[in-house]
């Protein structure tokens, strides 16, 4: 059973884009049917399937979570204390709380099973950038 770990670089909050990389990886395995599983090694980022053809969706997701919960510095958010790492650091575990941190997606005839407009990516919810660690396996 083949697994493999992705790094990928951030510089921010932001849906990142790692399909290329997962569909090359699963080709090369030269397995035709069968089931991966990705997950993210870290408390401050998610992992999701989602529209990559309008980028516009990723910004309304962004937007729409950095309403949802704002930094610790907004006066709605007074009553969080875990806040070591910056204003950001505890909205991110939460957000990271509320999405998936691992996707199973089919393999089918050695591809993956995603449907036309969909695009595997990490969604970085700190503000710095970070190096963040996606394992796959496959089965």
């Amino acid at each position: 059973m083949p697994q493999t770990t992705f790094t990928l670089s951030t510089h921010g909050q932001g849906l990142y884009e790692f399909t290329r990389e997962v569909t090359d990886w699963v080709a090369e395995q030269g397995v035709s049917t069968g089931l991966l599983t990705l997950f993210i090694r870290h408390t401050s980022a998610s992992l999701l399937i989602q529209e990559n053809a309008d980028p516009e969706v990723q910004s309304d997701l962004r937007n729409y979570f950095a309403r949802l919960v704002p930094p610790t510095t907004d006066p709605s958010m007074s009553y969080l204390t875990h806040t070591y790492e910056g204003p950001d650091d505890m909205p991110a575990h939460i957000k990271a709380a509320m999405m998936p941190v691992s996707l199973n997606i089919p393999i089918t005839d050695g591809r993956l099973t995603l449907g036309t407009w969909q695009g595997l990516y990490l969604f970085e919810h700190r503000d710095k950038p970070h190096t963040r660690q996606v394992v796959g396996h496959l089965a």
